[in-house]
């Protein structure tokens, strides 16, 4: 179904709306997919927040010509799959690589992320990036481990203490 004028600024209003909040972006190539297997990546891709999109690469290079993205502009060619990740950096990279493990046809093309692109290989780079509870957790484990030695260091000597008076009390018992 061709899009008039109107749908296409629309289009491009909205890629362009997610493209100026996301992360990262994954585009990938996905002939051969059926229906029901499109259903279902975007179904995975609404509940780990990532934004996907089929749109003409035209209406795309338009639409990311003023953000992070515009160095994709080149790259853009053939029928392409747009995962836009909304809430952690690494959440289109995470779906398009397992989605691509049970589906050969899904094939990712290039990854953008900070201002730059990188070729499809780096999906697995991008899916290893911790999710924003994984960093808090790791960021309050390095912020909590100088108190934790602090306080084994303030305690050693009191324990010293009392290893010494009770090897002193166990020889006099005996």
């Amino acid at each position: 179904m061709a899009l008039n004028l109107e749908q296409k600024k629309q289009v491009v209003a909205e890629l362009a709306e997610v493209a100026g909040t996301a992360h990262s972006l994954v585009a990938a190539e996905y002939a051969g997919l059926t229906v029901d297997q499109l259903t279902d990546l975007r179904k995975k891709a609404r509940q780990g927040g990532v934004y996907l999109k089929v749109a003409k690469n035209t209406l795309v290079s338009r639409a990311v010509e003023d953000t992070d993205y515009a160095v994709i502009k080149d790259e853009l060619t053939g029928p392409l799959l747009y995962a836009f990740s909304q809430e952690d950096p690494g959440a289109a990279g995470r779906l398009i690589k397992e989605f691509a493990k049970a589906n050969d046809k899904l094939k990712p093309r290039l990854v953008s992320l900070g201002g730059q692109m990188y070729p499809g290989t780096h999906v697995d780079v991008l899916a290893s990036l911790p999710t924003r509870d994984e960093a808090l957790s790791m960021l309050l484990s390095v912020m909590v481990q100088p108190a934790t030695m602090l306080v084994r260091v303030l305690a050693e000597p009191a324990s010293q203490v009392a290893r010494v008076t009770n090897a002193v009390g166990q020889t006099k018992a005996a």
